[in-house]
């Protein structure tokens, strides 16, 4: 849990494409699970400028959006990505 991060993949990534944190305007989106199945509206979106901010909101079971290039943005779940930190790789 210590070291920055260095990035934030999905464990099982779609077949032929390299997916990454959807990095908006605003930052990156993570949906907030106080809403439950509602987690995907827009209005239930939580804005973070870096990924380690990202990866403290994974941790308390946020998922986060994900994208690759050509491909629609999906809502990941927070037991399938993996928060790489520094050289040490710890499951969310």
């Amino acid at each position: 849990m210590s070291g920055h991060v260095i990035r934030i993949e999905r464990v099982s990534p779609r077949e032929g494409v390299v997916e990454e944190p959807d990095f908006t305007s605003k930052g990156y989106r993570l949906g907030d699970p106080a809403h439950g199945n509602a987690k995907h509206h827009a209005e239930h979106t939580v804005y973070v400028k870096t990924l380690d901010e990202a990866a403290e909101l994974i941790e308390k079971g946020f998922s986060l959006w994900m994208t690759a290039k050509g491909k629609r943005a999906s809502l990941i779940s927070p037991q399938s990505l993996r928060i790489v930190r520094g050289g040490n790789t710890k499951k969310a």
